[in-house]
């Protein structure tokens, strides 16, 4: 499992599904891992930046430079955990951890009101406002007991977003 040319052997299997706690089947492992060879062109052992944007899905999605970050240079193991928190399987916290993540883009732990507005920005263009963002963005906040000034760290994320009305299931196709 050195690098992506290499044999994908039982042993392998058992250790990348125990990294992603079980949440892929063996043949999903096997499957994805089939995926991860032909992305990593190269056969480093890990995929780039490049070999990301090649998947014209990811090179579309309006939030692919915040996921680049926390995808670029992954290892097949490594790829197949950050793919568990997209499967059916994996809990709401998991994918809530994922999500807070994508909008922590400096890393600190911390999300702010201007890294919400980032990404709302990111995802609606030019269908909203800056106004109407920040407007629908500090209801969101207040009905949730924060404020603008709130730092949200990831506790926060999961009781915000674990409100049971709210349901988050995107599975990621493995074949």
């Amino acid at each position: 499992m050195g690098n992506a040319s290499s044999v994908l052997t039982q042993y392998d299997i058992e250790e990348v599904q125990e990294h992603c706690n079980n949440l892929f089947t063996q043949q999903e492992i096997v499957s994805l891992y089939k995926r991860f060879c032909q992305l990593d062109r190269n056969s480093k052992g890990f995929i780039s930046t490049d070999e990301f944007l090649s998947v014209p899905e990811f090179a579309m999605n309006p939030l692919s430079q915040r996921l680049l970050k926390m995808v670029d240079g992954l290892n097949f193991k490594d790829f197949v955990a950050f793919l568990s928190a997209f499967s059916a399987k994996a809990t709401v916290p998991q994918k809530i951890e994922i999500i807070f993540k994508v909008y922590d883009s400096d890393c600190n732990g911390k999300v702010t009101f201007k890294d919400l507005i980032e990404v709302l920005q990111d995802l609606t263009g030019s269908f909203m406002s800056d106004k109407q963002r920040e407007e629908v963005l500090s209801q969101l906040l207040q009905e949730a007991g924060y404020t603008k000034e709130a730092c949200l760290l990831l506790e926060d994320f999961v009781k915000i977003l674990e409100h049971p009305g709210l349901k988050m299931e995107v599975e990621v196709p493995v074949d």
